[in-house]
């Protein structure tokens, strides 16, 4: 039987998502459910002098309307450990247990009626009256502070080695710039939206999640009651990118309801309140310094970069990894701060804090470049790092150089003309630029249920998730060529608390954690199959051992490797702009990225998550950003008219390829993951892109056309 790894097999769950069978959290239509609606603060700081419902509970259909003046009091027991998708230090918003307000759009009151019309109705007529203090709305970087011990030890703290400060002094060739994003909003198409129902002092939960898990916990922690008790379901995730890793207030707020009311309750988040109910990539801002002798080998990089998080809740992010990491240099300083704001917490966006970092370091990189005069490619080779220089062991497995090699190549990189505004097509500017992409690869835990029936088909289940990387598909195929059966004989279920555990959907990890759990289970039925003929079929082998099915369990976790090597994935990316020079827009007319990611186990689903990742770049590099109002604190774009996401007319021509990689040190399938990857590097290719074209340096992204027309 010819092997399906390695296949570009269509996906699987394809049919149920464009026939509308698959059924996402908001669409489960329980018997005798009724509608929930939010009321948000209108202040960012301070408190609720009074509340006045009696309008909204006059409205026709109205069952209740819950606030801190009639909420229960939760108890919102201590985690004994925080799960790795919260901060690391503060507290969850405790919601409707007070009356303080610590952000513009903090939930105060859920009103439930039987329609979600009339719910809304309602709760546009609460009233509330505040007392209101002074709110810290903007950064300052004067009050900015390290992350605490428990952020520091889970990496999110900055770095060190050699004395950066006193060898950037003696560099002959020096950068020195600052770089910043704006804040990004997820933008999923699925809105998030929970479904609570109690059956006695059981609780069922359909949620939109990227770890079904992880809400159990939680839940359970906030209501104080046992784990087992608590049943969360997510079949399907109509996009996250990282939104639905936590827990977010609406998913308690709909249990609480459910429970006053004794109905089941749905709540869905409108698009507006997703800009305020769940988490945001950060503005960030960064001062890079980077060292070079004359030949272009760095001998200093320093970074020191500031960012917002709540005053409620500690959220600190890896942005100091891809400077300690990427490049070779004796010298190093990593530095990252925070800065308390009244806003509610942000939370991990593609590539969190990664993406961040890789795009003020390959900005800063070009900017070397052209001081030297040398092709940014040449740079970045002869600062090759063969190892992991910030913990001091090798690579499982490296192939930067081939990336940069053929993503070159299918690029046409030679045909650049170095000097900037050099390249014209008829009034346009054209510009080249590259970046180099990096993502650390890891695992976590998992644990994988395995049944081979008498009929010849097999099912494999686990409690992850698929939020669009093709969780389904790949599974099957691993399962499938495990097994030796045709994939159509093979079914994938997950998302589900009452599967085996797994670990969180995010950070690159599921195919490598889950994937190989999935693996050791089929083995395990396999080396259990009764015995038989060669050419007998494994339900054959059953039936003759008067078995109706057989039942496995496989678990995979990290080893040993993790402290004797680092993983990651590397990548290079291209692209080509286009510059009005009259008006400023910028087009990007085609992107290049070759990627090392270990064994791809289907090409086609792994291409799908590079051209997602390049679309997201464009919008980083040229459109994305939260129109922040410091004097009310808010976001004023808070809609998909106003906050621009790249279209189908913004992407053109994506080419990705895949270098020839595995890495069985890192784990036994040899993948390594690439969600988070395929958006790492893009950004800064485009940005270093319109730098060539123009030859002006735009630091702090987006790049929008009013910044190319100022001198």
């Amino acid at each position: 039987m010819n092997s399906v790894v390695g296949q570009p097999i269509s996906r699987v769950d394809g049919p149920a998502k464009v026939t509308g069978h698959a059924i996402y959290a908001a669409e489960f239509n329980l018997r005798n459910m009724v509608h929930a609606a939010l009321v948000h603060s209108t202040i960012a700081h301070g408190r609720i002098d009074q509340l006045d419902t009696r309008d909204a509970e006059q409205e026709p259909g109205v069952l209740a309307v819950i606030s801190h003046l009639n909420a229960e009091r939760l108890p919102y027991e201590p985690l004994e450990k925080r799960p790795p998708v919260d901060p690391k230090a503060g507290e969850q918003l405790h919601v409707f247990q007070g009356p303080e307000i610590l952000f513009v759009g903090q939930p105060i009151a859920v009103v439930i009626a039987e329609t979600v019309e009339q719910a809304r109705t309602a709760a546009a007529l609460v009233q509330v009256a505040y007392h209101e203090q002074v709110a810290t709305t903007e950064v300052r970087h004067d009050r900015a502070q390290p992350p605490t011990e428990a952020s520091s030890k889970a990496g999110r703290g900055g770095g060190s080695r050699g004395d950066a400060e006193k060898a950037f002094a003696k560099a002959p060739v020096k950068v020195d710039m600052w770089c910043s994003h704006d804040r990004e909003h997820h933008n999923a198409v699925e809105p998030h939206a929970t479904i609570a129902e109690w059956f006695g002092d059981h609780l069922t939960l359909y949620d939109k999640s990227q770890w079904v898990d992880n809400v159990r916990s939680e839940i359970a922690h906030v209501f104080g009651m046992p784990a087992e008790n608590i049943r969360v379901v997510s079949p399907f995730v109509g996009g996250a990118f990282g939104s639905a890793l936590r827990t977010w207030p609406h998913v308690t707020i709909a249990a609480l309801a459910a429970r006053q009311v004794g109905r089941a309750v749905r709540l869905e988040l409108t698009r507006r309140e997703l800009y305020v109910s769940v988490g945001y990539r950060p503005r960030t801002e960064q001062h890079m310094q980077l060292g070079a002798e004359a030949d272009g080998r760095l001998v200093a990089i320093i970074q020191d970069a500031v960012a917002p998080t709540s005053v409620y809740e500690e959220y600190a992010e890896r942005t100091a990894d891809p400077v300690l990491r990427t490049y070779s240099c004796p010298n190093v300083q990593a530095r990252y701060r925070l800065a308390p704001v009244n806003a509610n917490t942000p939370c991990p966006m593609r590539a969190p804090g990664i993406a961040t970092g890789v795009m003020a370091l390959e900005i800063a990189m070009d900017e070397l470049a052209d001081g030297l005069g040398m092709d940014p490619i040449e740079l970045r080779l002869r600062n090759y790092a063969e190892n992991d220089e910030a913990k001091g062991v090798p690579w499982s497995s490296k192939a930067l150089r081939e990336c940069y090699q053929t993503a070159a190549d299918r690029f046409l990189w030679s045909r650049r003309s170095a000097p900037p505004r050099s390249m014209r097509n008829g009034r346009l500017l054209i510009g080249y630029g590259m970046a180099t992409a990096f993502y650390p690869a890891e695992r976590a835990p998992a644990s994988v249920q395995a049944i081979l029936y008498a009929n010849d088909t097999a099912v494999v289940r686990t409690a992850s998730s698929d939020m669009g990387p093709g969780t389904y598909t790949a599974m099957t195929q691993l399962a499938a060529d495990t097994l030796g059966l045709p994939i159509e004989r093979v079914h994938f279920e997950l998302g589900d608390t009452e599967m085996p555990k797994a670990p969180v959907h995010g950070g690159s990890m599921t195919l490598a954690s889950v994937g190989t759990a999935v693996v050791d289970a089929c083995k395990a039925l396999m080396a259990n199959l009764p015995a038989g003929e060669m050419a007998e079929g494994h339900g054959a082998r059953l039936r003759r051992a008067g078995l109706e099915s057989l039942t496995a369990t496989g678990h995979s976790e990290p080893g040993d490797e993790a402290n004797k090597y680092s993983s990651a994935g590397f990548g290079a990316v291209f692209a080509e702009v286009w510059v009005d020079p009259d008006f400023g827009t910028v087009r990007v007319p085609r992107i290049v990225g070759a990627y090392d990611v270990g064994r791809v186990i289907n090409p086609k689903i792994a291409r799908s998550q590079c051209l997602g990742g390049m679309v997201g770049g464009i919008g980083m590099a040229l459109m994305e950003q939260a129109e922040w109002d410091a004097r009310l604190g808010r976001v004023m774009n808070a809609n998909l008219a106003e906050y621009l996401v790249p279209v189908n007319a913004d992407v053109t021509d994506l080419d990705v390829t895949f270098v020839r990689s595995s890495d069985e040190i890192f784990n036994p399938l040899g993948a390594k993951g690439l969600a988070e990857i395929a958006l790492c590097g893009v950004a800064p290719a485009i940005a270093n892109a319109v730098y060539h074209a123009t030859g002006k340096r735009v630091r702090h992204l987006p790049i929008m056309p009013e910044k190319l027309l100022v001198d």
